[in-house]
């Protein structure tokens, strides 16, 4: 199995910051793609940010230009750096990779267990 274990969440003021740190163990060959999703209570989860294994980003526009995501493979670790962050930022914020278990296996996706971020004004 392969878990993901998720730190870096709490409250704070607008326009502070915060970093997400997200790190998998387990049973893993090969880590792909990883990624951030955020969801507020009632409404839909949605992609925030995600990084490939060959280091492109993409970023929703809410929040392009205030947070990057970045990863550390030696350490299985993917991070979520939150710039400038605003009270619509608040939400659960769940970490989400793709992995393969065996070599040439297929890709599998993987959650965190989420981490809360409140942001107040």
């Amino acid at each position: 199995q392969v878990q993901l274990v998720e730190s870096g969440g709490g409250l704070v003021q607008a326009g502070e910051s915060l970093t997400l740190s997200c790190t998998a163990s387990g049973t893993i060959f090969r880590i792909n793609n990883m990624g951030w999703y955020r969801q507020a209570p009632g409404k839909q989860r949605e992609l925030v940010a995600r990084i490939t294994s060959g280091g492109s980003t993409n970023y929703a526009d809410s929040v392009k230009g205030r947070f990057t995501i970045s990863r550390d493979n030696a350490k299985n670790t993917v991070y979520l750096q939150m710039n400038n962050l605003k009270p619509e930022d608040t939400a659960v914020y769940y970490c989400r990779i793709t992995a393969s278990q065996v070599e040439r296996g297929y890709d599998y996706l993987y959650w965190g267990q989420g981490t809360q971020v409140t942001v107040s004004t």
